[in-house]
């Protein structure tokens, strides 16, 4: 997944990902494995107006990301997607922060030479 936005002004994992999809990936980085019904139902205590088919686009969108897959499961009330994550938070943070260095070097070389000299360990 490599980010293709990132916003100053945001904290987080919402400076690179739209906030609900954020809360999604918080959501499935400690549950690793979960239908959207599932996440649908942990979302909708603290967004009560969210709509389970809302929920449902953006892990497929998140899919797209490459940041979950699915796969198609038979359950008790029929087929159902089961979504899991792709990648560790950390394996994703460590991707965005090479990404956003990457395009600092690539755009601004001396500039990010320059700060990057004068901080402190």
């Amino acid at each position: 997944m490599e980010p293709h936005e990132f916003k100053l002004t945001e904290e987080g994992l919402k400076a690179v990902l739209p906030p609900l999809e954020a809360e999604i990936m918080g959501y499935m980085w400690d549950a690793k494995v979960a239908t959207a019904g599932e996440v649908y139902e942990k979302m909708k205590e603290k967004h009560p107006d969210l709509r389970r088919s809302t929920v449902s686009i953006l892990m497929n969108r998140l899919c797209e990301r490459g940041l979950l897959e699915r796969e198609v499961s038979k359950g008790r009330g029929g087929m159902r997607y089961v979504y899991k994550i792709t990648t560790t938070k950390e394996e994703f943070e460590q991707k965005v922060v090479e990404s956003i260095f990457d395009a600092l070097m690539a755009n601004f070389k001396e500039a990010t030479f320059a700060y990057l000299s004068k901080i402190k360990k």
